[in-house]
């Protein structure tokens, strides 16, 4: 439906963790048609109830301010979306979740939106560097509007396999992360040390890379001798969340519980906060594989990919062959500095040079010809259907308690009013079972099977 100078233009975003919140929400500011003056803009955001939806102090850390923002079930979200009509209806509906929750929303809005032609525009992507599932995680994005790709190698490499499969590739948008931001470095300190602040470096860890004990604890130890060895710099471990808590990838084991073990300097902390506010310290970023070198690069400040465990696909370090940025502790600690690849870079939509903010007028424009096409829009057609995959689309639409056209499966949760206090402590009970399960429990059980 058209925005108006006399109608807000209504966004909503529906996420599945704190770094997809973050993506989703920042996605619909880049991406949001520009508006009258007098033209108010609404954003409602919808947390998909899971393992990793996140905790109140996890959305304070992101940092992004919705007009509403509640928890739901897939069949409650989309009955929200079957009563936004009329002057409620939205405009833009982000999805901002895994391969297959995407998959699953589209069958379901494909459904409640068969006989409305003034639908949202569907918009989807991925929240960070895509190195692996591709074609998996495509294909089951495909049938939104817009699906997203952070840089023109993606947007290339998403179209390859559309095409491939006979699919059409025309919701293919080239834009950039929506996170990218922030002042360029502006050097080191004078003397390393001299200055007003101390040299500091970062690693950027992640929950699931890697994943096992042995390469973790690796990792920390050339961390934490890094520091020992440059007494006169500020060495932070930046981490994602808290223990018991979740984001988009579950941590079996955290750092926090590794480094009890260990013995740091006091030139050691552990960190956790906006990860733009960091870098705004850092002279340094290292990390195994994580989107946080490409903010990095994008402010120009000395960035890091290990290659101490390999240049692996499973680490996701494969995707920065080319970057000129990968290099292992023992050179870092002899004090080489990488210096990326400008080309890689440009490929990878860092737009270090400028640029960034025209990074987003192709999808802008997109959106803003679906909302004005006349007769509205056409109806969501996923290319995952029960002709070309009968033996895969109906589990991922149960996982979602959908039936395979998409309706509601019997028993399927829903609430038609708030949860009581007693739901609510069970609900956070079972939530705590399971993080005490995936962090704690499974790791015995995977040593004890490796005896």
């Amino acid at each position: 439906m058209p925005a108006s100078a006399t109608k807000a233009l209504r966004v909503a975003v529906l996420a599945d963790s704190d770094t997809r919140w973050k993506w989703g929400a920042l996605t619909a500011s880049r991406v949001s048609p520009e508006t009258p003056d007098d033209t108010d803009v609404r954003l409602d955001g919808y947390l998909l109830r899971g393992r990793a939806t996140p905790t109140a102090r996890q959305l304070r850390e992101v940092g992004v301010d919705a007009d509403s923002l509640r928890e739901v079930t897939a069949v409650e979200f989309l009955r929200a979306m079957d009563e936004a009509r009329d002057e409620e209806s939205y405009d833009l509906l982000v999805l901002a979740l895994v391969g297959g929750g995407v998959q699953a929303m589209l069958h379901g809005l494909a459904r409640i939106w068969q006989d409305r032609a003034d639908r949202p525009v569907v918009v989807t992507g991925y929240v960070g560097v895509v190195y692996e599932k591709l074609a998996d995680g495509l294909l089951l994005r495909h049938g939104a509007d817009l699906v997203l790709a952070n840089s023109r190698q993606d947007a290339d490499r998403f179209r390859a396999v559309y095409e491939g499969v006979g699919a059409d590739a025309s919701a293919v948008t080239e834009v950039a992360l929506p996170f990218l931001g922030g002042a360029a470095y502006a050097g080191e300190p004078a003397g390393e040390g001299g200055g007003e602040r101390p040299y500091t470096v970062v690693f950027a860890a992640q929950p699931s890379v890697p994943d096992s004990r042995r390469d973790r604890t690796y990792l920390l130890e050339r961390l934490i001798r890094h520091a020992r060895r440059h007494p006169e710099r500020e060495v932070l471990l930046k981490l994602r969340s808290r223990p018991g808590e979740h984001t988009t990838h579950i941590e079996e084991l955290p750092y926090q519980k590794l480094v009890q073990r260990a013995d740091p300097p006091a030139n050691f902390r552990l960190v956790y906060g906006h990860m733009g506010e960091v870098l705004d310290r850092t002279d340094l970023l290292v990390t195994v594989s994580s989107t946080a070198a490409l903010e990095s690069l994008h402010r120009r400040i000395p960035t890091v990919v290990l290659s101490d465990l390999g240049v692996r696909e499973a680490l996701g370090n494969h995707h920065f062959v080319g970057s000129g940025c990968l290099a292992s502790w023992d050179q870092l600690d002899e004090g080489h500095r990488p210096a990326p690849d400008p080309e890689w870079v440009a490929r990878q939509g860092v737009a270090a040079d400028g640029g960034y903010e025209t990074a987003f007028d192709e999808a802008r424009g997109r959106i803003a010809r679906l909302l004005a096409r006349t007769g509205g829009l056409p109806p969501l057609a996923p290319y995952y259907t029960l002709v070309t995959a009968p033996g895969y689309l109906p589990g991922i639409l149960a996982r979602h308690h959908l039936a395979p056209d998409g309706t509601p499966l019997p028993g399927a949760p829903a609430a038609d009013r708030a949860p009581g206090p007693v739901r609510q402590v069970v609900r956070r009970a079972a939530r705590g079972a399971y993080r005490h399960g995936v962090q704690r429990v499974a790791p015995v059980i995977r040593r004890m099977g490796e005896l």
